[in-house]
């Protein structure tokens, strides 16, 4: 086995360390754009590019929306349990 496969394989042994704090939240933005872009080619009956566009970002955008209205919700009920 090559070298560099070893390497590839032994990368995925140990989780990515991503921080506690607001901004490692960005790391769900890839996340949910891959989702969309998957989940759209698999259920649309027929693929256009301008519909194929339209339906993936209106599924992205209304996965972030729920994401960032669901954090702030949780962030002030938690602020509201610490008073």
């Amino acid at each position: 086995m090559p070298i560099m496969d070893i390497w590839i394989m032994a990368s995925f042994t140990s989780p990515e360390r991503i921080g506690i704090n607001p901004q490692s939240t960005l790391w769900l933005i890839p996340l949910v754009a891959a989702i969309a872009i998957v989940y759209k080619a698999t259920k649309l009956p027929t693929i256009t590019l301008g519909n194929f566009i339209k339906e993936t970002m209106a599924l992205f955008g209304s996965t972030v929306a729920f994401m960032v209205i669901t954090t702030l919700v949780l962030y002030v009920l938690a602020w509201i349990i610490a008073i």
